[in-house]
């Protein structure tokens, strides 16, 4: 199932990835794709998860080291590594991020084998780490999750998107990883449409 949607969206969505690469060329500084760290995949490997860039240059490292986004660093970690008003979001970025565009590369991640059409989010390796320690519960759920391969799309993401902070993100995807079922990955394909469309806790 992941290889036959994985071929059949890829093809689908390549001229509007075309067009989102051109836009993204000409209106910024940097790369096609995001230049942020490694994730966290199936049995903890790490691996480069391909997505639109939506921000600024360096964006990922930036936030952590540059003095000038100190503040903005702890607004990050305390909103559970999301921001309502990420100033490091360029203007078309904006525009992919809020119904989910910037996502359509991680296709490449289904093919190569890496990633799922439906499964957990993607975690980065810091997040992971600090948010455990934030929310200690949360550890057996981060176990579970790490038994299977993160998705482009999921559960939490059809139900709240952004507004799902990270233990209930966890939970989430945790029972998702528990129940593994075709028809319920398939009642999740057929809602993130919808969920892309309406634009719902997007950031």
């Amino acid at each position: 199932m992941d290889l036959t949607l994985g071929i059949v969206v890829g093809l689908i969505c390549l001229p509007l990835c075309v067009l989102i690469a051109v836009a993204i060329k000409f209106t910024s500084a940097g790369p096609i794709f995001a230049d942020t760290p490694k994730r966290v995949g199936k049995n903890g490997k790490h691996f480069y998860m391909y997505k639109f860039r939506s921000m600024i240059q360096n964006a990922h490292h930036k936030i952590r080291h540059s003095s000038k986004f100190k503040k903005l660093y702890e607004e990050y970690k305390k909103g559970s590594y999301k921001l309502k008003d990420d100033p490091r979001v360029t203007p078309i970025g904006r525009f992919i991020r809020r119904f989910s565009l910037d996502e359509l590369p991680q296709v490449i991640n289904v093919l190569m084998g890496e990633m799922s059409m439906v499964g957990p989010r993607a975690y980065y390796p810091d997040e992971l780490s600090v948010q455990q320690k934030v929310f200690p519960k949360s550890k057996k759920y981060v176990q579970q999750i790490l038994k299977v391969k993160p998705g482009i799309t999921g559960y939490w993401q059809v139900s709240g998107r952004s507004e799902v902070n990270f233990d209930k993100r966890v939970k989430m995807d945790a029972d998702y990883a528990k129940k593994g079922s075709i028809l319920y990955d398939l009642w999740i394909v057929v809602k993130t449409p919808w969920a892309m469309i309406s634009g719902k806790g997007a950031m």
